[in-house]
């Protein structure tokens, strides 16, 4: 992450959320009336002047909270502003000045780093209400007045906050970076493994189910390679969704699995496999994602020799229709066998991204149709003239045909399994099209 980071800070409920997502273009970052709804820091990049930079969203600062969830919440936010390059300190007109934003300032002043006040929902042009001026008291310089909303004065704060960052070295984005997305039911340890891989406490864990609701981009580097992990919120039951906030955070949770290469599925193996498991894993299967299936909290299991052959069983008995899926058993507590989940996120992008050549791809057929014969109907044989690969993630083939309706969905898996077996296609799925000659 070469570029410069950008925190947005500030006590709960003054629009830092709001701000963040105007400035990036989108909305990223959970929006709601309720203080506290952003929890972890979130990740987004905006542009100006030609420039790029990293901007972090991050929960609302209580600098005296003795509970649990505010106090992790202080902590991502600390955290942020020690990893950021300039801060712009968030501040709300309507309510004034309190004496949590005064604690807050002199928090960024032990920093060191660079701060620019803002003082949001200005939401009238022109001169700014006598209510403004009380804010120069927190000894931060001149405020910026901003409507995040509306979005008046966000191009006057970047400006402010361009002056205080270096540029010279900026390198261009990686393309070798694999997107991973960690998905799977509450509480099943996904924020446990992110904050193993990358040592440390990036995202809030507790035993709360529920806990994490933002979708949180972390870049990892290491002997196996560069990573980008999206560690998501918990999907539950339709039925077990009450607020709109865990609407939102479930939402995005599937947008996250749409953007990534590779979804590892964590399984909580305390609790055994469940049928919301086998609904997360269809998400990312309908969605044609490569797809590690991680069972967690293996050191919590009493085992025997017999153990793991009857858990693995057991997954390949529920999760028959991706039986493509590498099964591994780790632990996000200890660390046990994270090894082997790297190297098995590696094949699946791998693999999903495997091109085969045309030449190649009908020399297998025509051996897989020697050995068994196409199927027939009423007299009229399938005849398979020719396939081809059209894309990849995940690696579509055509096969064009004489009649699409012989083409008997039995006799698809076959040739499906013929070719992962020729070419060793674990991890993906593989999208199958049938056509007949002279469609389009």
């Amino acid at each position: 992450m070469n570029k410069p980071v950008i925190a947005i800070v500030g006590r709960p409920n003054v629009g830092k959320s709001t701000l963040f997502n105007k400035l990036i273009g989108q909305r990223l970052s959970i929006v709601d009336d309720t203080p506290g709804v952003t929890r972890d820091r979130i990740y987004g990049e905006t542009e100006w002047c030609g420039k790029s930079v990293f901007v972090v969203d991050t929960g609302g600062i209580e600098p005296k909270s003795d509970d649990v969830i505010l106090s992790q919440m202080r902590r991502q936010a600390q955290l942020a502003i020690d990893t950021a390059s300039a801060i712009i300190l968030v501040t709300d007109l309507k309510s004034g000045m309190v004496a949590t934003d005064i604690e807050v300032a002199q928090m960024l002043q032990k920093s060191g780093k660079p701060v620019v006040l803002c003082v949001n929902k200005c939401d009238s042009v022109g001169e700014p209400p006598m209510e403004f001026y009380e804010f120069y008291n927190l000894g931060l310089g001149e405020p910026v007045q901003v409507s995040a909303v509306h979005g008046h004065g966000t191009g006057d704060l970047l400006d402010r906050v361009f002056e205080h960052l270096n540029f010279e070295n900026e390198l261009t984005e990686d393309e070798s970076v694999i997107n991973v997305a960690v998905i799977g039911k509450p509480n099943a340890g996904k924020s446990s493994l992110i904050n193993k891989i990358t040592d440390e406490d990036r995202c809030i864990v507790s035993d709360i189910a529920g806990t994490t609701r933002d979708t949180i981009d972390t870049l990892v580097e290491n002997q196996y390679g560069k990573f980008n992990f999206t560690d998501t919120a918990g999907l539950r039951r339709q039925s077990k969704i009450y607020d709109d906030i865990e609407k939102y955070s479930i939402l995005r949770a599937k947008m996250a699995i749409e953007r990534s290469d590779v979804c590892v599925i964590m399984i909580d193996a305390t609790a055994g496999i469940t049928e919301q498991d086998t609904k997360v894993a269809g998400l990312a299967h309908d969605a044609g994602k490569a797809c590690v299936l991680a069972v967690n909290k293996w050191d919590a299991i009493e085992k025997n020799d017999k153990t793991m052959q009857e858990f693995r069983k057991k997954l390949d008995a529920d999760f028959a229709f991706m039986s493509y899926a590498p099964k591994i058993f780790i632990s996000a507590k200890t660390g046990q066998r994270l090894d082997k989940l790297f190297e098995n996120i590696i094949m699946c992008s791998e693999n999903t991204n495997l091109r085969i050549r045309t030449g190649m791809l009908n020399e297998l057929l025509a051996q897989a149709t020697t050995r068994v014969q196409p199927p027939s109907d009423k007299g009229r044989r399938l005849k398979i003239f020719y396939m081809t690969q059209a894309s990849v993630k995940p690696p579509t083939f055509v096969f064009f045909c004489n009649d699409a309706e012989l083409f008997h969905f039995s006799y698809q898996r076959y040739l499906e399994n013929r070719i992962r077996e020729a070419f060793g296609l674990e991890g993906t799925p593989v999208k199958i099209i049938v056509r007949e000659r002279g469609d389009k």
